[in-house]
């Protein structure tokens, strides 16, 4: 798209940004350099939505694909104008009206000269953002001429099972939104004049960081526009987030700067505490009653997961967390060294079978299972054995040995400076230990999911693949070892504590 057509129009993507945020939209047109390029996981989910659109297609013969590869604003127009004329379903036709510029994933023709508009999302459920998408694209459509009938959502199916190749028809539900479209559209003439006014300004809005800077989705500013702020600031409030934008308000700024008459939960007093002392807050007796809860052999566990929008694999649903990974660490006395083990699968198959059988092989027969955040392996173990029931028998002896190991930092047992309200092990490691994933290739889960599904799932070296696996190996190790390291650390903290040896 040139400058000049930038300037002339402002598309439904730039719309929602200027219902998000003023600052946002003025500096979209006025000063992009300050907005960052998208995040590995949020390029992902761009990647899979239009995996999903192209799927969503198939449900439409006979079809035009209008402007592919063409990048002057005023030929798609045109190509646009002239494809209606067809009458054939238009996969992204471009319209313009009142400055506003909108491509509809689907224009669908229907009787008496009118169309539908088929918006396209990767998601399984509907929100508000999507009304107002499909409102601007039928203002704009409305306003050159076209005859809207009704409008569309085309939404995943969460009922969906993969089994064999996916069939469209079943794998989207159209919802008809014509309604709260219709509703929603009057708004947008009004709105639309107000931010070419904000577009126009000589300086940037001053916009108060708030709310908004993550909903309807986190904003490519919100680094920029939070760099002012010290770590352990209000926002970081323990369950606090509307108490931490008032406190920034009346301009408090920091945890430990926040009054005494300020009513604050119990884990918000600790962690105002902690901000102004320096020094972490332990609960001995609590901590002392869960470490006496564990029984050697001690086996700490870890999955690493992937979920896509069109599931890989038959028997899985949109979304469904498919292991990919683990690592064990088996500590079987309080005199011997770590035992490690690790799986990860090794290419394009279904992994569930084999992550089951090499877990079933490696973890011992009794003893404590340690997790951090235990309801996710254990939802995903369950998961597995409706795939594969053999296991059942299997897993209904390990569920009960679960321990997480999230619980006593959850409950503010222990809250250590630099956790910043967070009670992840990515926060507590650090804060606990000293120790952190900051010399690791890949330092958190989100990243290994995506590098694994590119290093398995697409066209790369081999060299490559090697050097992502070993970096998956690397940091689902640390996992489990971190949480040795946070289990000795809480063991010299309350000095007495043992961990239980059971008989094997």
């Amino acid at each position: 798209m040139t400058t000049e057509g930038v300037a002339r129009y402002i598309s439904k993507s730039k719309f929602l940004q200027g219902l998000q945020c003023p600052k946002l939209l003025w500096t979209a047109y006025n000063a992009d350099h300050l907005i960052r390029e998208p995040k590995a996981q949020t390029q992902a989910f761009f990647d899979q939505g239009h995996q999903v659109g192209s799927l969503a297609k198939k449900l439409f013969t006979n079809s035009i694909e209008i402007g592919q590869g063409v990048d002057d604003l005023d030929e798609v127009l045109r190509l646009s104008q002239n494809a209606v004329k067809q009458r054939r379903p238009l996969f992204e036709p471009a319209f313009a009206y009142q400055g506003g510029f909108a491509k509809a994933d689907i224009l669908d023709p229907v009787e008496g000269n009118a169309w539908d508009i088929v918006e396209v999302k990767s998601s399984t459920s509907l929100k508000n953002v999507y009304i107002l998408d499909l409102a601007f694209q039928a203002f704009v459509y409305a306003g050159a001429g076209l005859s809207i009938r009704r409008c569309f959502l085309l939404l995943i199916n969460p009922d969906f099972i993969r089994h064999g190749e996916i069939d469209p028809a079943k794998f989207f539900v159209r919802h008809d939104v014509t309604a709260q479209v219709s509703e929603a559209s009057r708004q947008i003439e009004p709105r639309l004049g107000e931010m070419f006014i904000t577009i126009r300004l000589k300086d940037q809005p001053d916009v108060r960081i708030g709310p908004q800077c993550d909903d309807p989705y986190t904003c490519p500013l919100h680094d920029h526009c939070w760099s002012f702020l010290p770590p352990d600031n209000v926002t970081m409030l323990y369950r606090g987030t509307k108490k931490g934008f008032k406190l920034l308000a009346d301009g408090i700024v920091s945890i430990k700067s926040i009054p005494d008459d300020c009513p604050l939960t119990e884990n918000q007093k600790i962690q105002r505490q902690v901000a102004i002392t320096g020094q972490p807050h332990v609960t001995k007796a609590a901590i002392s009653t869960f470490l006496r809860k564990l029984k050697y052999p001690v086996s700490y566990l870890d999955f690493e997961t992937f979920a896509t929008a069109i599931p890989l694999f038959d028997h899985t649903r949109p979304f469904e967390q498919v292991p990919f990974q683990f690592s064990l660490h088996v500590v079987r006395s309080p005199d011997n060294h770590p035992e490690h083990r690790m799986f990860l699968a090794d290419g394009r198959a279904d992994p569930r079978l084999e992550f089951l059988q090499r877990l079933r092989e490696w973890l011992p027969d009794n003893g404590s299972i340690v997790a951090y955040n235990a309801q996710f392996e254990r939802g995903r173990l369950e998961e597995c054995c409706r795939l594969h029931p053999q296991f059942q028998t299997w897993l209904n002896g390990v569920e009960a040995r679960f321990v997480d190991l999230l619980k006593p930092f959850r409950a503010f047992r222990y809250y250590g400076t630099g956790q910043n309200g967070s009670a992840s092990m990515k926060a507590v490691l650090p804060a606990l230990t000293g120790r952190s994933y900051d010399h690791l290739a890949i330092q958190e889960g989100g990243t290994a999911s995506l590098e694994f599904l590119r290093v398995h799932f697409c066209n790369v070296p081999e060299a490559e693949r090697q050097r992502v696996r070993q970096a998956l190996e690397d940091y689902c190790e640390q996992d489990t070892e971190g949480m040795i390291w946070i289990m000795q650390a809480l063991q010299e903290i309350v000095g007495s504590a043992k961990i239980i040896s059971e008989p094997i």
